[in-house]
């Protein structure tokens, strides 16, 4: 298990990418695979950083893990608003973007490219487990 602790910045995400990059190199992981999970970590790295915790600053703990064999887990940490991104519905993706309206196809494409999402709030802190088989 390796962990990143950092102020939850926009200008931090590339070392949130240099982190997850690192680490999934190391397990052979292939480039498909490589590239779904820095897309959803960039995803969820940049709502920590715009959202989580309004006009001020905060931290962010990302927690890369090997669950098993040929499977990974990401896991990042904030203690901004609770919000839990899986308990909005889907976006109707037959809809025009325009019908569609804003929000909610970042995360829907999240969900679609992982194996598993989990959120929780925990001890004041949001929890958002990816699970990607790899």
């Amino acid at each position: 298990m390796e962990k990143l602790f950092l102020e939850a910045t926009k200008e931090n995400l590339l070392q949130v990418n240099a982190f997850i990059e690192e680490n999934l190199e190391k397990i052979g992981c292939p480039m498909k695979a490589m590239m779904q999970i820095n897309v959803a970590v960039e995803e969820i790295y940049i709502n920590i950083a715009s959202y989580a915790y309004g006009d001020k600053t905060g931290n962010a703990e990302i927690i890369f893990d090997k669950v098993e064999e040929g499977t990974v887990s990401i896991t990042f940490i904030d203690s901004g608003v609770p919000y839990d991104p899986l308990a909005k519905d889907d976006p109707d993706i037959t809809l025009s973007a325009e019908e569609r309206g804003i929000g909610g196809l970042g995360i829907f494409m999240v969900k679609k490219s992982m194996d598993d999402v989990q959120y929780k709030y925990e001890d004041g802190k949001n929890i958002l487990t990816l699970i990607k088989k790899i």
